[in-house]
């Protein structure tokens, strides 16, 4: 018989998501925006110009949803569409100044969520917890496409 942990990682992992989001959904509120929306503003902070389809894969939506919400960001001024100029039916999504602007204020409430979540770790948990991170969701991505 294996032994069972007595509380599952992904049980932990999934208690974190929901406190941060909570935390989350607190800091975007004031500024008229949904954790989606804000999840979407800063893909496109690191990765400008994504398609709505680009976006949505990397924002955790369906392409459907996405383009709800780019249809509701545009509408307020923080992003823009334009063709691509490869395909003319592809359209780009960037941040608008104002875009960055909002953005630039949620960072603000993001730092302080962080310090408040990592406020027990000293810097060498801190990175050691990112990197485990990013190595369980590289693994967990990987054996979901096959990759491995």
């Amino acid at each position: 018989m294996t032994d069972v942990p007595a509380v599952r990682t992904a049980y932990l992992v999934k208690r974190l998501e929901l406190a941060v989001r909570a935390h989350l959904d607190a800091v975007v509120r004031p500024h008229g925006l949904t954790t989606a929306q804000y999840t979407a503003l800063t893909a496109l902070r690191v990765a400008p110009e994504q398609s709505s389809a680009q976006l949505a894969r990397r924002s955790f939506v369906s392409a459907q949803t996405m383009q709800e919400l780019v249809a509701g960001l545009e509408r307020r001024g923080l992003v823009t569409r334009s063709p691509a100029p490869a395909n003319r039916r592809v359209l780009r999504v960037r941040l608008t100044e104002r875009g960055e602007d909002v953005l630039a204020e949620l960072d603000r409430g993001m730092d302080e969520l962080e310090r408040e979540m990592l406020a027990d770790l000293d810097a060498a948990q801190v990175q050691a917890l990112r990197d485990a991170l990013r190595l369980c969701t590289r693994r967990l991505t990987a054996a979901r496409s096959g990759e491995r």
